[in-house]
């Protein structure tokens, strides 16, 4: 038992590191998210073509998808707060270099460096919510770090086109660089790794269990283990199809699409992506508490899952909708699509508790390859679709792209068949 002291002591350090890293992971989120609503001040600031805007939002995804499993391994080694520290001291330089590149390949850089930084973030709140929660209460803590990261995506939607109104998207840039570098020297300064590092209990002894065990031997003899385990990779497809997809979309997409199919101007088709965003953020919060007071992860994954994949078929055929069912659409998109954050608690359950870091770092490494494919992709099929055709784009244009979209959802669905059910505890 802990006294008064130690247990305001835990509570305190717990909510300092998910506080800290939570602010982290809301800048990762408004980086990935940005693009979309400056894509036509980045079209004019450095005269690209889709694709190559594409290929600029998508810099970001793949030293992000890169990056997965080496941070899995360096949180499971280093420990989350020297890694959240680095990385963003790195996120802060690649935003200042961003918003003041002259160039596409300056741009390009700076955005390479934001990825590179703040790729470390999630992975670290995991690691951190793992061994400062509950493990019974895992899926309502991650739903909530999402909620929270969600912040950011939300703020790269309608805020940040009304920030537009009186300052440059440079100046927002530098700005949030210079938050990702106060950032990194609170997490050096107040982050603890786990409980032990204040000379407190692990949460499983304060169960009356005995603490997992530490992981024996070389970081890669760990790495090894996760990898050939056959249950670790049915979320790697989940991730990919379901938030690969989404980040695409969300993230660089749904704005030039709902501006040319619909004719919607800037404000309004940010609306739209607040809504998807903000029920993302929701949708994750109430998934993640659900399966944990179910006990159960593949229903709540699959019928989330169902639900998502359906809602690209208007968008697919370009249906007619008024405002309230347009937005009604993209809020329901949003609550739907964060089914694949099960995922990860799956992948934590079936392997060493030791091992959490590398285990959703392989797993998450699918949100971010499905993304950094789909955007530069989905550019592409754009200017092919258009090519020699002087009208403005239109939904024919955009179909194959959101057929590609479509596909991949579906194989996010069909993926989670073969997830294998935890029961929201580690698999003994």
């Amino acid at each position: 038992m802990l006294n008064t002291h130690q247990a305001s002591q835990l509570v305190r350090l717990r909510w300092t590191a998910f506080g800290i890293v939570g602010l982290a992971y809301v800048l990762s989120f408004f980086h990935r998210f940005a693009p979309a609503a400056i894509s036509s001040d980045l079209q004019l600031a450095f005269n690209t073509t889709g694709a190559s805007l594409g290929g600029l939002a998508a810099t970001y995804f793949y030293v992000y998808t890169v990056m997965q499993i080496p941070t899995g391994i360096l949180a499971d080694t280093l420990g989350p707060r020297r890694v959240v520290a680095i990385g963003g001291v790195i996120a802060g330089i690649g935003s200042i270099l961003f918003g003041m590149a002259d160039t596409l390949a300056m741009a390009s850089v700076g955005r390479l460096l934001v990825g590179l930084g703040v790729s470390v973030s999630f992975i670290c709140m995991l690691k951190l919510n793992a061994v400062w929660f509950h493990d019974r209460h895992f899926g309502t803590a991650t739903g909530t770090t999402i909620l929270l990261g969600n912040m950011g995506s939300v703020l790269a939607a309608a805020p940040l086109a009304w920030a537009l109104g009186f300052v440059s998207w440079r100046t927002v840039f530098i700005a949030v660089g210079i938050a990702s570098l106060v950032l990194a020297a609170l997490s050096w300064w107040f982050v603890r790794n786990h409980p032990g590092e204040a000379g407190l209990p692990s949460l499983r002894e304060l169960d009356g269990k005995a603490s997992h065990p530490k992981h024996e031997g070389h970081w890669y003899d760990g790495l090894l283990v996760v990898m050939k385990n056959r249950a670790t990779w049915p979320g790697l497809w989940v991730n990919m199809g379901l938030a690969g997809t989404l980040f695409a979309f969300g993230g660089l997409w749904a704005v030039p699409f709902l501006h040319d199919v619909y004719g919607m101007d800037r404000a309004v088709a940010t609306d739209h992506t607040t809504l998807l965003l903000a029920g993302f953020a929701i949708g994750a919060f109430f998934i993640g508490t659900l399966s944990d007071r179910l006990g159960r992860r593949k229903p709540v994954m699959f019928a989330g899952a169902l639900v998502y994949s359906l809602c690209w078929l208007p968008l697919l055929f370009g249906m007619q909708m008024g405002s309230v069912v347009s937005h009604t659409l993209f809020f329901v998109m949003g609550l739907a699509a964060p089914s694949f954050t099960l995922s990860w608690a799956c992948a934590k359950e079936v392997n060493p508790p030791a091992l959490s870091g590398m285990a959703t770092s392989v797993v998450n490494v699918g949100a971010f390859l499905g993304t950094a494919i789909l955007q530069p992709l989905v550019g592409w099929v754009i200017d092919r679709a258009h090519a020699g055709n002087a009208a403005p784009l239109g939904v024919v244009d955009y179909q194959v792209g959101m057929g590609i979209m479509l596909g991949f959802s579906l194989m996010g669905l069909l993926a989670i068949l073969f997830v294998r059910e935890t029961y929201c505890r580690y698999a003994e």
